[in-house]
């Protein structure tokens, strides 16, 4: 990794995998040297160097982002199941996009490409997720190639979590690149929107702006902020990026727990304050699917509510067999938060 620190730092300075002390938490994270890619909000038009053309895919993302109020849901598919993909992908098909992300749980998935077809397929909108653990540059400039040519309109890019986090501990990590120059490469490649994420409550917090901005610099137009402790936080988060310069378009992460293997996965996920006493809350209400909704909707409210943020991202997963029943409640939570 060039430009640090990931969003995986401990409480404690230390990295979340092995018992190392973060190397980027002595000073400010390592400005971006690259090309200067940043969009001007207003006139959505490269500040240095032109970019592609935008996608068909891109300019609708654009412009319900622009008008705010814009529902990603996590896409929470069996993974390697090709009908599990289209019947969530269904499911979901009336939120502005569903995001193809990465499941500690399930390493091995089908190319991100691909997985974007079937979803496409389906009805829904792929925002989709690539990281650099597992594919080196020579592999992700092709799958942006093969994202282009199906005209999809968003790709998120991280570093991705070391293989010793998940279910394939015996892989080998590659991490050629990492989130930033990912983005980069994105913002070169396709015409897409490109996002990336933030991580307000991993160390340093103090600059976790000036991180954020650096990947702006490097082509990324939309921030995924991730959980941080609610709407008090998250809209401080935003506050202090707006104030060192950023412009990226934020969308709030907003868990959503309907049932015990969704507590579980969302008890696996950083920065979440407070989250065990909430879901406590949730799976003991009478009715746990209905409680944890609505708690969902509530705080995506509040969240729009800042007038802070371009839209929510309802965020999570499902215990293993209960995906589409996952996807049916985020879809439920989607329609209640347009309401």
């Amino acid at each position: 990794m060039t430009y640090g620190p990931c969003g995986g730092v401990k409480p404690d300075g230390r990295c979340e995998v092995g018992q190392l002390q973060c190397p980027f938490l002595g000073g400010p994270p390592p400005e971006w040297s690259g090309p200067d890619q940043a969009l001007n909000v207003s006139s959505c038009s490269p500040t240095d160097r032109a970019r592609p053309e935008p996608s068909a895919g891109a300019l609708k993302l654009r412009a319900g982002l622009g008008r705010g109020g814009i529902i990603v849901a996590d896409f929470p598919a069996r993974a390697l199941d090709a009908a599990s993909l289209r019947e969530c992908a269904a499911a979901l098909c009336h939120a502005d996009a569903v995001l193809l992300g990465d499941s500690p749980q399930h390493r091995v998935q089908f190319p991100p490409s691909y997985r974007a077809a079937l979803v496409h397929a389906a009805g829904a909108t792929a925002w989709v997720g690539l990281n650099a653990r597992d594919r080196n540059r020579v592999a992700l400039r092709a799958e942006f190639a093969a994202l282009a040519d199906l005209d999809v309109g968003a790709v998120h890019c991280v570093t991705g979590d070391h293989p010793a986090s998940g279910a394939r501990p015996d892989a080998a990590a590659v991490f050629d690149l990492d989130s930033t120059q990912l983005t980069s490469m994105a913002a070169g490649s396709g015409g897409f929107v490109v996002s990336v994420a933030e991580s307000p409550a991993a160390p340093p917090i103090d600059h976790r702006p000036a991180r954020l901005q650096s990947k702006e610099r490097a082509g990324a137009e939309v921030c995924f902020v991730n959980h941080c402790g609610g709407d008090g936080p998250v809209a401080d988060f935003i506050q202090r990026s707006r104030a060192q310069g950023c412009e990226a378009a934020m969308i709030a992460c907003v868990p959503l727990v309907c049932d015990a293997g969704s507590a579980a996965v969302l008890a696996s996920f950083h920065g979440l304050p407070g989250g065990a006493a909430e879901y406590e809350r949730i799976l003991t209400a009478e009715n746990s699917r209905e409680a944890g909704i609505r708690a969902s909707v509530e705080l995506g409210r509040r969240m729009l509510d800042t007038g802070l943020v371009s839209g929510i991202n309802l965020s999570g997963g499902p215990a293993d067999g209960e995906e589409l029943a996952y996807a049916e409640a985020l879809a439920e939570a989607a329609e209640e938060l347009r309401r």
